[in-house]
């Protein structure tokens, strides 16, 4: 048996190629868009990808495994669990077999045994595999966003994400009773989850690639509550505020995602037709690099999305599904790489995109470049002291309430855009997150929206902190219930 571990840093995700070196046969388990890791991979070990199939309609990034299916004439297997609701509506037009829980699928020596784990999402999929020449018992468990090392699949997704009222209690629910089902299972089943630190499936899983049963059975705080409902409580607190896309992901997963061949480079622009469009009010400029870079002088009007490992994440709440945008950013390499963690979750209207010399261009030829001015803990103590600026905080609400800046106000990021009527133009405003990275960003959205005296707090929170200032541990009302 042959096991390899896929995993993308910025999405935090993870998928699978299972295979038998006898039988020369592979299946990949949860593909993302990048198709070409998983055909290199199965090409070294001399393997034919014969299967695809994943554990759940994914919410955080557009799945291969339609285009992977398609591109190697390997066998689609889709879940066929959960309500009428959430079936995949593209099943019967790519010929997919449809797996029910107790299905198996073999792919030579190796058996993948499947286990409905509903919670998470009701189609969900775990599958036990087997590695049959050497055992009669499973190894281990692809357990997608059911268990991750340290923590389980969020319930809240389909109420928060698809708005789908009244569901994520019930769903909390029906996820214990699937953890309870896999308590029955041995110690030494191995775990290898969809996700890492960092994804917002969950919300305090480990950067640990893989775990047993028995030591989440110990140590994992959702096999350690004493009732159902202490276990509904503890799920659904906490829980980081769903990114927009994740409703678009689950929209495309389900009706069947475009299939590319492939990442595609946009045209590269001249300056003389870049200036055209930079002008136009209703083109949409994202500016990738660094948020140093971009405060020290940038196009008005252009946003700032770093191309870091958040890049992804910040792209899906910022950047709309329904129009073209152009990019900025410095080298051809990292054209790619913004193209491809682009349409890691759909956004593939790139209509064009100039490098960093284009912003010298501007200037030269008479654009006014701005800035954006930023300021130190004690200076901002100061000017609130005075009620001279007003501090909005764009941490998440569980970052806020763990302690605040008193008299700033909270509002997350990706929710900025839609509070910008609540946002005051008389005074400066100052932004600032945890470590300076997400108000970066937050800067550059207000300054593109025509707010004229937006500053970003070096340092962040964790710089007030470090400076000894007062911070509040409880919330007050806010720009955000």
């Amino acid at each position: 048996m042959i096991l390899k571990r896929f995993y993308d840093e910025k999405l935090a995700q993870a998928s699978y190629l299972i295979g038998c070196a006898h039988a020369g046969e592979a299946i990949i388990i949860d593909a993302n868009r990048d198709a070409q890791q998983y055909l290199k991979a199965a090409k070294a070990e001399g393997l034919r990808i014969t299967h695809v199939t994943e554990t759940h309609i994914h919410a955080d990034f557009v799945s291969g495994s339609r285009e992977l299916a398609a591109r190697t004439g390997a066998k689609l297997n889709l879940s066929d669990e959960g309500d009428a609701n959430w079936k995949y509506s593209f099943a019967r037009d790519s010929a997919a077999t449809l797996l029910k829980d107790g299905d198996s699928i073999s792919i030579g020596d190796v058996s993948l045994r499947v286990v409905h784990t509903p919670g998470h999402t009701p189609e969900h999929l775990a599958f036990l595999v087997t590695d049959t020449a050497h055992a009669s018992e499973p190894m281990g468990m692809v357990t997608g966003d059911f268990v991750f090392v340290g923590d389980v699949g969020r319930p809240d997704l389909l109420e928060k994400s698809a708005k789908m009222g009244g569901t994520m209690e019930s769903a909390a629910r029906t996820l214990h009773g699937s953890l309870e089902r896999l308590a029955k299972l041995p110690d030494w089943l191995q775990i290898w989850p969809g996700h890492g630190a960092g994804s917002a499936c969950g919300k305090g899983m480990s950067a640990v690639p893989h775990s047993t049963l028995g030591y989440e059975r110990r140590f994992n705080w959702a096999f350690s509550t004493t009732s159902q409902d202490e276990f509904v409580r503890m799920v659904l607190a906490g829980q980081p505020e769903p990114p927009k896309y994740f409703a678009e992901m689950k929209r495309i997963n389900k009706e069947g995602p475009k299939i590319l061949n492939g990442f595609s480079r946009p045209p590269l622009l001249d300056g003389n037709r870049f200036r055209e469009v930079v002008t136009k009010a209703e083109t949409l400029v994202v500016d990738v690099r660094s948020a140093a870079q971009f405060a020290e002088g940038h196009i008005p009007g252009t946003i700032n999305i770093p191309l870091n490992k958040s890049f992804t994440t910040w792209a899906g709440w910022l950047i709309p599904y329904d129009r073209d945008f152009h990019i900025i950013v410095d080298g051809e390499s990292r054209m790619d790489e913004s193209v491809r963690d682009l349409g890691m979750i759909g956004l593939d209207r790139v209509a064009g995109y100039v490098g960093s010399e284009a912003i010298q261009d501007f200037s030269a030829h008479g654009g006014e470049l701005a800035v954006i001015s930023q300021t130190s803990p004690r200076e901002l103590a100061q000017s609130m002291a005075e009620e001279a600026s007003t501090v909005i905080d764009v941490r998440g609400r569980a970052e806020w309430e763990a302690g605040h800046i008193p008299g700033a106000s909270n509002v997350p990021l990706g929710y900025l855009t839609d509070h910008l009527s609540d946002v005051p133009r008389t005074k400066p405003i100052v932004l600032h997150c945890q470590g300076g990275g997400r108000s970066s960003i937050a800067a550059s959205v207000l300054s593109a929206r025509g707010f004229t005296n937006v500053v970003n707090l070096a340092g962040g929170y964790s710089e007030w902190l470090r400076e000894g200032l007062p911070v509040q541990p409880a919330p007050n009302a806010g720009m955000v219930d």
